[in-house]
């Protein structure tokens, strides 16, 4: 499968949601984001594991399985683009705006990779892929 990178665009209903070491938070109604990368093992195959990880029961390892695991979140779409490139916190800084403070950005500088919006978001997150020269396909369920 092809490394890359991708975001996880997610419906809350809002909800306080426990999140690892970040504690409770408070996940707003409306509209998430979630940058992710995909350059080791497996390449964007984890894209799936994310949405096998929503049902499954399994214990939460990343900031995003939390989220995932809350029956108030659910994954609406994907939008993803091949890369051997490690664009994603580029594409997070292109995606921007109001956001979760340090949510999986644990490995890097990053103000956050989880983002907020009112309105759906899948046109805005293609512009952002576009503007790193990327090929974003998208995916809806």
């Amino acid at each position: 499968m092809d490394k890359g990178i991708y975001t996880l665009i997610l419906k809350s209903e809002g909800n306080e949601i426990r999140v690892g070491a970040l504690g409770e938070i408070t996940i707003p109604k409306g509209y998430l984001i979630y940058v992710g990368s995909a350059q080791g093992p497996g390449g964007l195959i984890r894209v799936n594991r994310h949405l096998l990880a929503a049902h499954d029961g399994r214990k939460p390892h990343w900031h995003i399985d939390h989220l995932l695991q809350d029956p108030s979140i659910r994954i609406i779409a994907t939008v993803s683009a091949a890369t051997t490139e490690r664009h994603e916190c580029r594409l997070a800084d292109a995606v921007g705006g109001l956001c979760i403070p340090k949510f999986g950005c644990s490995d890097c500088r990053c103000q956050s990779h989880l983002f907020l919006r009112s309105i759906d978001p899948i046109e805005s997150i293609v512009q952002s892929f576009t503007s790193l020269g990327l090929i974003a396909a998208i995916r809806r369920y």
